[in-house]
């Protein structure tokens, strides 16, 4: 939070005109900064922001006078379903590549599975996003893509989902299905494989009930980490399809020099990061029996 409040204040220009405009009288602009609390020390303001964040306020809008709460969780639920439907999306498509990439390795394949993840891991989201609108809203007209549904079908809405999703997903499938195929290809090399090869247990059973299991772990584990770069992703994403979200609310305080909502907004991805990767770190127990055993061990010694 110190980071946060520290960056936004001290970003060069002056509030007052950005926000009034440069034909606001010095008054104006003076009576505007002391009600912002800008004419204060900087240890003031931060000592304010703690106090405000402790008690849940983070600040009111300087252009339309609403709390900032209320504004973050206007858009809020638009940024969290399109980030996890791309965390879905990569997993569920990312992870099946991965196991036939590692189950068929050296293959043909193999060899294209990788070059096309790579590629997809190389493009930025924005860059897949702009071609997508062009192809699929341009020039094929198939989806609606600009906006939310305005009739509020859960169908409507799907569709207009589609692009923005596949945008965001796309880099994370190719990740995901690397670092399935070289995790699994590790697995499938320890004894307790051979071992279960060697009882005659057929191979598809030893891929998805015991090897899949070890290897997920490792991409757990990073779609964690990935929860801040697919918010980042996001950004840009719904800009480009000019839908509502965390990541065009924080553009357009950003670029009217609106602090207080650029810190609010920013706090909650920072809060939402932590709880993710918490609920991340506890799940690792529930799928590999040994790491709860170790930390039992670890405890009691």
């Amino acid at each position: 939070m110190v980071l946060l409040f520290a960056l936004t204040a001290l970003v060069p220009g002056d509030p007052a005109k950005s926000l009034l405009g440069p034909q606001a009288s010095p008054e104006l602009a003076k009576r505007f900064i002391a009600e912002m609390g800008l004419d204060q020390p900087l240890h003031v303001r931060l000592w304010r922001f703690f106090g405000a964040v402790l008690t849940g306020n983070l600040g009111v809008d300087v252009i339309s006078g609403k709390p900032v709460v209320q504004l973050v969780a206007s858009v809020l639920p638009y940024t969290v379903i399109l980030t996890f439907s791309a965390i879905g999306l990569s997993v569920l498509i990312g992870v099946p590549l991965g196991i036939h990439a590692a189950t068929h390795r050296g293959s043909a394949s193999d060899t294209i599975l990788a070059f096309v993840s790579v590629a997809f891991i190389a493009v930025p989201s924005f860059v897949i996003a702009i071609f997508l609108l062009l192809i699929f809203a341009i020039w094929l007209d198939w989806l609606p893509v600009l906006g939310t549904s305005r009739s509020g079908e859960f169908l409507d809405e799907a569709r207009r989902m589609i692009l923005p999703t596949l945008a965001l997903a796309a880099g994370w499938i190719g990740f995901i299905a690397r670092l399935v195929r070289s995790s699994m290809l590790e697995v499938l090399g320890e004894p307790y494989i051979r071992t279960a090869r060697a009882y005659g247990l057929s191979e598809r059973l030893i891929t998805y009930k015991y090897a899949l299991k070890n290897a997920c772990i490792p991409t757990i584990a990073i779609l964690g980490l990935g929860i801040g770069r697919l918010l980042g992703g996001a950004v840009l994403v719904e800009i480009v399809f000019a839908r509502p979200g965390l990541g065009r609310l924080v553009y357009e305080a950003v670029s009217e020099r609106n602090f207080p909502v650029v810190q609010g907004a920013v706090l909650v991805v920072v809060v939402l990061f932590v709880v993710v990767n918490l609920i991340v770190d506890l799940s690792y127990s529930a799928i590999d029996p040994r790491i709860r055993r170790s930390s039992g061990q670890g405890a009691g010694a």
